[in-house]
C-alpha cells in the first residue's frame, strides 16, 4: 500500500515567530557566509534564514520535515520576518553542506553571556566554581552514511547514530558549549572534553569520563572535577579522613586521601579523594516501557575528586545533580523534535544539535525557569496549541511552592518528638 500524504502545514500551525525576533541580529552575522562560492550571484537563501527556517521548526511541532520547512518559507508572514524568498528543496538541502556550523557557537555564546543565573542551592556554596555537567546522548541517524554506524542490532540490521557531547552549566541551566561525533568512536567523551576545557570550572561527570590525562588536564588549566569511578580503582592510601554526622546522613561510608594509579603513565598527578556513597537506585525500564524494572536497590558509588576542602556531603550533593544533564536531554529530543534528524549530511546535523540549543536558551530567557519536568510539560502544551501564551506566563509567575509540605511535616515530626 501507498504511504499516507502527509498534510501541508497550515499558517496557524507556524509558531514561535516572536521569539525568533529576539536574535534576528545575532543571526545577521551569518549572512554572508559562503557567498563568496557563489560566482553568478543568485542565491535566494543566505544563513542567517537557513538557521531561522531550522528555529522555526523547534517551536512549531507540525514542522518536522525538510518539506515541511520548505512549505513553511512559502508563507508570507515567513518570508517578511526573515527577508527571504520561498526556499526550495534544492537550496534547503545543499545549504546544509556549504555552511559553517560553528558560526553557530558565537550566537551560542552571546545568548549565554545573557541568560541571568538562576536561584542556586545555597547547600553548594563551598564550590566557588562553576557547575558544569558533561555528558553525551544518542542522535538516531538516517542509515545512509556509513561513519554513522556503530552496532548491529539483535536481528543483525546496522543501527546508525551520532553522539552529542554537551557541557550544561548549573547556574544558568543551559548548555553553553555542544559537539558532535559518530557513536562509535571509542573514548571521544574524554578526548572531546579534554580538547574543550577551560578555567574556573567544576566538571561533574559519570564513569565514562575516567580517565587520569583528563584529570591531570582539568587540574592543570586551573578547575576541579567531580566524577563517578570504578571501584577497582588502583590507589594507594594516604589519609583516612572521619565523617561528620552530616556525611553519614546521606550515605556516606568512607571519604580517603589517595596517590592514584595502576603505572607512572597512568597515575594522577595530584592527591585524589575517593568518596564511598550508599544510594537507593530505581532500575531501569525496558526499552520502550516507561515503568521500571523492578523494586529500588541500594548500590554503591565511588566518587574522584580533587577538592579535598568541601565537606563530602556537598561532593555527594554535587554528583547527584548531574542527573539534570538528562533532562535537557529529554526535552532537547521530545519537545525540540530533535529525535528526527532534517539532514543526513554531518554539517547538517551539527547546525540542528546547535539550533536546538538556541531555542532551549530563548525558551529559558522567555519563561525565566530552568528546565524541570513541570517546564517541559507546560511548554509541550504550548508548542500542541493547548496552552496560549497567558497560561505559560501565569504558570512561570506563580508562587514557588518547592518543598512547603514536606517542612511542615518535618516539623510536625519535630514537634511529636520523632
Amino acid at each position: 500500500m501507498a504511504r499516507a500524504k502527509k498534510p501541508q502545514v497550515q499558517r496557524e500551525q507556524v509558531r514561535g515567530l516572536k521569539h525568533l525576533r529576539q536574535i534576528t541580529k545575532l543571526l545577521h552575522r551569518l549572512h554572508d557566509d559562503a557567498t563568496a562560492r557563489d560566482k553568478a550571484g543568485n542565491r535566494t537563501l543566505f544563513y542567517d534564514q537557513y538557521a531561522a527556517l531550522v528555529l522555526l521548526a523547534m517551536f512549531s511541532p507540525a514542522i518536522d520535515s525538510l518539506r515541511a520547512i520548505q512549505q513553511a518559507s512559502a508563507m508570507p508572514k515567513v518570508r517578511k520576518l526573515l527577508g527571504c524568498n520561498r526556499a526550495s528543496l534544492g537550496s534547503l538541502s545543499e545549504a546544509s553542506r556549504v555552511f559553517d556550523p560553528a558560526l553557530l557557537l558565537a550566537v551560542i555564546a552571546e545568548l549565554s553571556r545573557e541568560l541571568l543565573p538562576l536561584a542556586k542551592d545555597p547547600r553548594l556554596a563551598d564550590v566557588k566554581r562553576t557547575l558544569t555537567l558533561c555528558d553525551g546522548t544518542l542522535l538516531a541517524a538516517l542509515p545512509r552514511l556509513a561513519e554513522s554506524m556503530w552496532k548491529h542490532g539483535r536481528t543483525g540490521n546496522p543501527m546508525h547514530g551520532w553522539r552529542m557531547h554537551a557541557q550544561f552549566e548549573i547556574d544558568r541551566h543551559a548548555a553553553t558549549d555542544v559537539a558532535l561525533t559518530p557513536y562509535r568512536c571509542q573514548g571521544d567523551e574524554q578526548t572531546m572534553l579534554l580538547s574543550k576545557l577551560q578555567p574556573g570550572r567544576c566538571y561533574v561527570m559519570d564513569r565514562g569520563y575516567f580517565n587520569y590525562d583528563l584529570f591531570n588536564g582539568i587540574v592543570d588549566v586551573g578547575s576541579d572535577y567531580v566524577c563517578r569511578v570504578k571501584k577497582n580503582i588502583a590507589c594507594e592510601l594516604f589519609l583516612e579522613r572521619e565523617l561528620t554526622d552530616a556525611a553519614r546522613a546521606v550515605g556516606v561510608i568512607s571519604d580517603r586521601i589517595v596517590s592514584a594509579g595502576s603505572t607512572p603513565e597512568k597515575r594522577a598527578k595530584h592527591r585524589l579523594r575517593l568518596i564511598e556513597v550508599r544510594v537507593e537506585v530505581q532500575p531501569r525500564g525496558a526499552r520502550g516501557e516507561g515503568k521500571p524494572n523492578g523494586p529500588p536497590r541500594t548500590e554503591l558509588l565511588l566518587i574522584a575528586t580533587n577538592l579535598l576542602d568541601v565537606p563530602a556531603e556537598i561532593i555527594a550533593l554535587v554528583y547527584r545533580y548531574r542527573w539534570t544533564v538528562e533532562l535537557f536531554f529529554r526535552f532537547f529530543k521530545q519537545i525540540l523534535g530533535c529525535r528526527h534528524l532534517i539532514s543526513d549530511d554531518p554539517d547538517g546535523i551539527t547546525i540542528q544539535c546547535y539550533c536546538a540549543v538556541i531555542a532551549c536558551m530563548l525558551m529559558q530567557r522567555w519563561t525565566g525557569k530552568k528546565p524541570d519536568k513541570a517546564m517541559h510539560r507546560m511548554i509541550g502544551f504550548y508548542l500542541c496549541g493547548w496552552a496560549d501564551e497567558a497560561d505559560v506566563l501565569a504558570w512561570a509567575n506563580r508562587p514557588d511552592n518547592t518543598g512547603v509540605k514536606l517542612r511542615a511535616k518535618a516539623e510536625l515530626w519535630k514537634k511529636l518528638g520523632w
